[in-house]
């Protein structure tokens, strides 16, 4: 089963409080909105993704607690996004100095693109849809993005302003200058 994309504008236009309460109301739904308000609604993954995504974010947490310089969060995190998208990637962290001079409140979505994301593909996303996500994630201040495609055995790594770069099989994953020390071993996850 694919993503369910509704495309409620000019009919509906949602308000930022309108589409948290919707969310709030409609916990066992994942759901995400486009810039241009399209409300999508993601099915559940299987079982295999399911796992490699949980390997895949305590991995993260782990050196981000060990690290102690931001905070990682889960596919079920809302980030409302500088052009207007409301969008939860499979796993992401934010440096503790941005939170700190935001102050958001912790009840509602955090107002910023993380500092990095990833994004599992899983069996049943589109292979472009989830690189056109993590492109915006990038245009909109990602740091650093990675799409983990098992079905291809590939990774590929979003940067701003530079090229995708495709690496095929790759045994890990390095967190570069934006996650110093982080080093993702990917033989659980890509395989």
């Amino acid at each position: 089963m694919t993503a369910l994309i509704l495309n409620l504008s000019p009919t509906i236009e949602l308000t930022d409080e309108q589409f948290f309460q919707l969310c709030q109301n409609n916990r066992d739904l994942r759901l995400e909105r486009t810039a241009e308000g399209e409300l999508i609604i993601m099915p559940p993954t299987g079982w295999e993704s399911g796992n490699r995504n949980s390997k895949l974010t305590a991995r993260l947490e782990f050196w981000a607690e060990v690290d102690g310089t931001g905070l990682t969060f889960d596919s079920s995190t809302g980030f409302k996004l500088p052009n207007g998208a409301n969008r939860s990637p499979d796993a992401s962290w934010v440096s503790r100095e941005r939170l700190e001079a935001l102050n958001p409140d912790p009840d509602k979505f955090l107002p910023i693109a993380p500092d990095f994301a990833v994004e599992l593909r899983s069996a049943s996303d589109s292979l472009k849809t989830v690189q056109q996500k993590m492109q915006e994630y990038i245009d909109n201040g990602v740091r650093l993005g990675w799409l983990i495609d098992p079905q291809n055995q590939q990774v590929e790594i979003y940067r701003p302003g530079q090229d995708v770069e495709v690496l095929q099989s790759p045994t890990s994953l390095s967190g570069e200058d934006v996650l110093p020390g982080f080093v993702l071993n990917l033989a659980q996850i890509l395989s």
